[in-house]
């Protein structure tokens, strides 16, 4: 497996991993993996299928547990953080978007509304202005195409303001305009909200 910034700003370290394995009986998953993430800074995870990052990126948030070494975020062991209180600030980006049925603003309130909050409809036009979707807050998710899809899937990351994103793949399933632009999204909102990002990529 081959690791490689695509952008670093020197901050603050928000994720660091140090000698982070997974096995299961008869296969070795991950194999010792050391590095960090800073504020602003998107690292990608670039390797063939079976390669082990999609098992590397779940470990980063305990969707599985590591067999050998552990995460640090913001410093502290995140096996000492519950883990919905870890998936808040450690937000995930699936390679294909599961959105729910309903309107693109009830996705986005989705993750405030779990912890008994609610996004005002200026914050919910500030986050889909971000993603580059002003005025899509009440079109049905069933009407969105594949990238506006995996726009308002990075928006309902961001309602639940995390330090970090980890994004599996998420360009996979778009065709070559929609994944450029996707890429640069990642980037940009990496940069502008000081989010440390962990691209998983081919």
């Amino acid at each position: 497996m081959m690791t490689s910034e695509l952008n670093q700003v020197v901050d603050a370290t928000v994720l660091r991993a140090e000698s982070l394995g997974r096995s299961v009986p008869g296969k070795l998953l991950v194999d010792g993996a050391t590095f960090e993430v800073r504020k602003g800074e998107t690292l990608a995870i670039v390797g063939p299928s079976g390669s082990g990052k999609s098992s590397l990126l779940r470990l980063m948030n305990r969707l599985d547990e590591p067999t050998s070494g552990t995460v640090y975020l913001d410093g502290v062991d995140y096996r000492q953080i519950a883990p919905r209180e870890l998936r808040r600030r450690v937000g995930m980006v699936l390679q294909r978007p599961f959105l729910f049925a309903g309107s693109v603003a009830d996705n986005l309130q989705f993750g405030p509304r779990q912890r008994g909050e609610e996004l005002s409809p200026a914050a919910v036009e500030e986050l889909l202005s971000g993603v580059g979707l002003a005025s899509f807050a009440a079109r049905d998710v069933s009407n969105l195409s594949g990238g506006e899809a995996q726009r308002v899937s990075f928006a309902r990351a961001l309602a639940n303001s995390p330090e970090a994103l980890l994004l599996d793949e998420p360009t996979s399933a778009l065709d070559d305009a929609a994944k450029r632009d996707v890429e640069t999204l990642i980037q940009k909102i990496g940069r502008e909200r000081d989010i440390a990002c962990i691209l998983v990529t081919h």
